[in-house]
């Protein structure tokens, strides 16, 4: 089956903006991704409240963002009889921001393919309760300041049910304020920041596990099945970075041990030799790595070419398929990543995760051209899971009702071994973490961590090295992990 095309448009396209748009929902996309998305333009009655609110002084912000009314101008919506925001007749109007451009764009691209996969397959059969979902995807090239501005022209313009498919740490909480506020659902987000789960928030539903549950996996895995324990961490100098090496410190402590040394870098950058000249000196055994790929790659190749030898480990975020794309085969120490859904094709996934294959057959028949990857994985379960609690929600759809069919929802089966559970005092649906390893080009899952053989130099770090004493090792001089800013920056670190 072949995506839809849109019909033939009578207006001018935005050339900013996608040219072909089909399948269900709409999106403020750039010129190159294709499938899998409908363009639903807006009526006159909307593009006139949208020149009036661009008028006022307060939201001038926004003048910087017109295209949704610029770019949409065919299929004007039906009239809203439901009284709900987002919901008309025969659609509810979701909206996402995410990176499509710049340094991250791997990331959200294939977030949204992934979850568009699964829409354009629901609106081909018939929708929920007889409603198209349409999704307005904006893009903040994984700027928070974007992301902001983003949702709050979401949520002044009045027309958006519920935000979805958020992705990154930094730019998801930048928004928190405003959907506390605004008292609108944000489901699905591509992150495992604390922050969206502590303190509670009645609004956010977080599928997928969470960063400090991934770097404490590995950390278990790095000190006990590798006997590692001089482990140091390189982070992104910002909310997510913070968060990784939080957790990351968290899980030694209780194991009696503290990272060896930190070095960061500014997200959006390459700019990895500072941090790397720390790490380099602190003789360290294993590398809990807290990044993007583009930075991530610099930096194992970096170190291999100084003669670090280590087992270096990524987080989900990292983005395994272009990690792997940008070190191919070159890497001499162990690269490993965790995970929080299996890689699509591996022969255990089945056994773990069967809507795997649903995810395979659907990103075929919408998106013919794209390969199947975890990222994309996450993207699918989030919209699967988002569907169904509009589903229990029925068709007299509210915001509230939206969260009380979400809170009902207790060992969903996604196949396998694998339930998504909320409740009223829970919001993460899913706890697993699966580990990868970079093999041949490809992250293969990892049956046995014990498989994972670092070179026989690494047990004593850079090669030369001395033998790592028994006792645990001392952290570089910094103020400890209790010691943080508000945003949870290491008081008085520089990146």
């Amino acid at each position: 089956m072949t995506p839809r095309t849109a019909p033939p448009r009578t207006a001018p396209r935005c050339p900013a903006h996608q040219p072909s748009l089909a399948n269900g929902a709409r999106a403020t996309e750039p010129i190159g991704l294709t499938g899998g998305i409908r363009s639903d333009g807006f009526g006159p009655r909307r593009r006139a409240t949208l020149r009036r609110a661009l008028l006022l002084p307060v939201l001038l912000l926004l003048a910087l963002c017109p295209f949704l009314a610029a770019c949409n101008t065919d299929n004007p919506r039906q009239p809203d009889h439901t009284g709900t925001p987002g919901v008309t007749d025969d659609a509810i109007h979701l909206a996402s921001s995410l990176a499509l451009t710049g340094h991250a764009s791997y990331l959200g691209v294939q977030t949204l393919r992934g979850a568009l996969s699964y829409i354009n397959h629901v609106n081909d059969t018939g929708g929920v309760h007889g409603r198209r979902i349409l999704v307005t995807a904006a893009d903040d090239g994984y700027d928070p300041p974007r992301c902001l501005t983003n949702t709050q022209r979401f949520l002044i313009d009045g027309d958006v049910f519920a935000l979805f498919s958020y992705v990154g740490t930094p730019t998801t909480m930048r928004v928190l304020p405003l959907v506390e506020e605004a008292r609108i659902p944000l489901v699905g987000m591509f992150t495992g920041a604390n922050g969206l789960r502590e303190p509670f928030n009645r609004y956010v539903f977080n599928v997928r596990a969470s960063y400090y549950q991934e770097t404490a996996a590995a950390v278990r895995h790095l000190v006990r099945d590798l006997g590692l324990t001089r482990i140091a961490v390189f982070y992104q100098y910002d909310a997510y970075g913070f968060d990784g090496l939080t957790g990351t410190e968290i899980a030694l402590r209780e194991l009696g041990l503290a990272p060896v040394a930190r070095g960061s870098y500014v997200r959006g950058t390459t700019k990895v030799e500072e941090g790397l000249r720390r790490i380099l000196a602190s003789d360290a055994q294993a590398v809990v790595m807290v990044g993007t790929y583009e930075p991530s790659a610099r930096f194992i190749r970096l170190a291999e070419q100084a003669g670090l030898h280590a087992v270096f480990h990524c987080l989900s975020f990292t983005g395994a398929e272009e990690l792997a794309r940008l070190l191919g085969n070159s890497p001499v120490n162990p690269v490993i990543m965790s995970q929080v859904v299996p890689p699509p094709g591996a022969r255990e996934t089945p056994d773990l995760l069967a809507a795997a294959a649903d995810y395979v057959q659907l990103l075929r028949r919408y998106f013919p051209d794209e390969a199947p990857n975890t990222i994309g994985l996450e993207g699918y379960v989030n919209a699967r899971i988002l569907v169904e609690g509009l589903r229990r929600a029925g068709r007299d759809l509210t915001r509230e009702g939206l969260v009380q069919a979400l809170e009902s929802l207790r060992d969903y089966p996604l196949g396998g071994s694998t339930y998504v559970s909320f409740s009223p005092e829970s919001r993460q649906g899913m706890n697993q973490v699966y580990f990868t390893r970079l093999q041949d080009g490809r992250f293969d899952l990892i049956r046995d961590f014990r498989e994972v053989r670092p070179l026989p130099v690494a047990l004593s770090g850079r090669a030369g090295g001395p033998a790592p004493e028994a006792t645990a090792p001392q952290p570089e001089q910094e103020q400890p992990a209790e010691e943080r800013s508000a945003d949870g920056r290491p008081a008085g670190a520089l990146p």
